[in-house]
């Protein structure tokens, strides 16, 4: 499942649903339709649906996946077929039993939305925001979808739906989740390292899905190398994937990578006018005009559309930068000031890192798994010492890289981290492009936008004028909290 979009209210229209639909094709094709007196929606999937809701006074909208769903169906009276490959059922079978303190129970990615006809509309988003969702909410009536661009017609505007919340009609957002504080520092190294290789291998387990092809991200890096190897210890020959310019440090490193995993490694060189040719597709996609946001997903775009030649689901290493301090500012700072800074990164990386990886994915109809966002992963993560994770010499991430020395090459292990488009090669051209096509002149009278964001390079600009071409309503660039983008 992997859109939906619904309204509830005095005004239902199901022809206003599929126009919204319509618009997010790219996420799936079969649709399952609830049409109530006062709630009209349609969920997107990308398998065929099978099954019904009909008899039951509570309906379901859900997108996403459910990882501890065994589990939970222990909780259940229900028969196990009734939940084969159909988490939705098993999400409104939780809430028919438990009400709304069933979210706190899922493992997984999710945004959903129940129609009760006792209680009216109840709706969540999972703890990190990896599933997209948007709201819209007035006196009358409560719109939501899976992206900006189905809410772009929305005259009095909309907002992201926050992660890790619940809404229920009448009381609005409560909060069900909240990224941990450190509750207490793990002391012994060679015990965090052992913590970190227990958790990490759990959530690469439960999001391994034999009966859908499925791969790895692979650009060399640390982070990235580490889920494509434990990977490849439970999947053999697993297909990996990696894409970059000519004579990129990625292309370079993936393959050594790939060599020594015994991975089935694809690549893909690419260069500026391919780039150049795909750019409106990628803002359209993204729903943003950040330049760095962009650039990165470019490479991110091509990455997919190469993986999805294979693979219905990918993993990637997204997320641990934000966990174990992989960014050069976090040198310089003292305990509190890292831990700060973390929880600000994992509560933003919902319209950073982590839209551009379902974005760009769902372009090609495939999905981005991230291991290393796993709520378990994160809460022991953030027990461990600023100390452990930087090292000696003031290198990132020093307890990962230690935690992974006999499953990598020294090559991989102690590589310098670049950002996804610097590694592919790409970083600097299409900059350049923007300073050869857009004069001081210009740049300086369209510097600040109409919705009072300033624009901070003339890549950025010339970014921003393709997305205004696609979301030239006002609302959308509103709904943009750009002071979080980075």
């Amino acid at each position: 499942m992997n859109a939906i979009a619904g309204i509830y209210g005095s005004r239902t229209s199901l022809s206003e649903i599929e126009t919204m639909v319509k618009l997010m094709g790219h996420r799936g094709r079969s649709k399952q339709i609830i049409r109530e007196k006062t709630f009209t929606g349609i969920e997107l999937d990308t398998l065929k649906q099978e099954g019904e809701q009909s008899g039951k006074k509570e309906k379901i909208l859900f997108s996403g996946k459910i990882y501890n769903a065994e589990e939970l169906k222990k909780l259940l009276d229900g028969p196990e077929t009734r939940y084969e490959h159909r988490d939705d059922l098993l999400v409104l079978d939780l809430y028919q039993s438990r009400g709304k303190d069933s979210v706190k129970l899922l493992e997984g990615v999710f945004a959903f939305a129940v129609y009760d006809e006792e209680k009216g509309l109840l709706m969540a988003r999972d703890p990190f925001g990896i599933e997209p969702l948007y709201i819209s909410e007035d006196e009358k009536e409560i719109l939501f979808a899976s992206e900006m661009k189905a809410m772009s017609s929305m005259k009095g505007g909309f907002r992201e739906f926050p992660i890790g919340s619940i809404y229920e009609e009448g009381k609005g957002f409560e909060k069900y989740y909240s990224i941990p504080e450190k509750s207490g520092k793990i002391r012994s190294f060679d015990a965090a390292v052992k913590g970190i290789r227990d958790h990490l291998e759990r959530a690469v387990k439960k999001r391994i899905e034999r009966e859908r092809p499925f791969g790895v991200y692979l650009s060399g890096g640390l982070d990235s190398s580490i889920i494509a190897a434990i990977t490849a210890e439970k999947v053999q020959g697993i297909d990996s994937f990696a894409v970059g310019m000519k004579g990129s440090e990625d292309l370079k490193h993936a393959r050594l990578c790939a060599e020594y995993l015994g991975t089935n490694h694809h690549e893909y060189v690419y260069d500026l006018k391919e780039m150049l040719s795909v750019l409106p597709d990628v803002i359209y996609h993204l729903e943003s005009y950040d330049a760095a946001l962009v650039r990165s997903s470019v490479a991110n775009f091509l990455l997919a559309r190469l993986a999805g030649e294979k693979a219905d689901v990918v993993f990637s290493g997204e997320g641990a930068d934000e966990l174990f301090c992989g960014y050069s500012q976090f040198r310089t700072m003292n305990e509190e000031e890292a831990n700060e800074e973390m929880v600000e990164m994992l509560g933003t990386l919902h319209s950073t890192g982590l839209q551009r990886g379902d974005r760009m994915s769902l372009t090609q109809g495939i999905r981005a798994r991230v291991p290393f966002l796993d709520p378990h992963m994160v809460e022991y993560a953030m027990r461990i010492p600023l100390s452990m994770k930087i090292g000696p010499q003031g290198q990132e991430k020093w307890i990962l890289r230690k935690a992974y020395e006999d499953m990598l090459p020294e090559e991989i292990l102690y590589r310098k981290k670049d950002k996804f488009s610097v590694g592919a090669g790409s970083s600097e051209k299409l900059a350049e492009v923007a300073e050869k096509t857009i004069s001081d002149r210009e740049f300086l009278e369209m510097k600040v936008t109409p919705a009072g964001n300033a624009l901070r390079s003339k890549e950025e600009l010339m970014y921003y004028k393709i997305f205004k071409e696609f979301y030239p309503e006002p609302s959308v660039e509103r709904s943009i909290d750009f002071t979080k983008v980075i």
